[in-house]
């Protein structure tokens, strides 16, 4: 038998809590006392954001869950919801492998996490290429042949 991490062991039970918190807040709703600070990494692959969004927060982003959100669906790998960013409603997914921390303000409750992942790739944006002619590649000079010598 190989050594028991128990550090991913007890991290993979409070993502349980985490999980379980937010199954409750989506069944019952969260009242004027319990709200959620949800802070992840939004350059986890399977993190779902706007590219608006993307471009405003490329690292992470603290999102809070109390009174204006709407269709929190949670299932076992992520959640869901509808949050207004600037009066836009937006719908945002996050694993759960992609929070490093949890608090519950009014119970005085708060976890943090380590996250481990490869970031997102992004599509790179390239310059246009114009097409070569290669039937006239030896007419190719380089502009270095026309800088002035020191």
């Amino acid at each position: 038998m190989s050594d028991i991490r128990y550090d991913e062991l007890v991290e993979k039970a409070l993502i349980g809590v985490v999980r379980d918190a937010l199954k409750l807040g989506a069944a019952q709703g969260l009242d004027q006392t319990n709200h959620f600070y949800i802070g992840f990494k939004t350059a986890h692959p399977d993190v779902e954001l706007s590219d608006r969004l993307l471009k405003a927060y490329p690292d992470e982003m603290t999102i809070v869950l109390q009174h204006e959100y709407s269709d929190l669906v949670v299932d076992e790998d992520a959640f869901s919801v509808t949050l207004s960013f600037g009066d836009v409603p937006e719908q945002i997914t996050v694993p759960f492998a992609a929070i490093f921390s949890f608090a519950d303000p009014y119970a005085q409750f708060a976890l943090s996490f380590k996250p481990s992942f490869e970031k997102k790739k992004r599509p790179e944006k390239k310059a246009p290429v114009a097409a070569a002619d290669e039937s006239k590649a030896e007419n190719v000079i380089s502009l270095s042949a026309f800088r002035k010598k020191k």
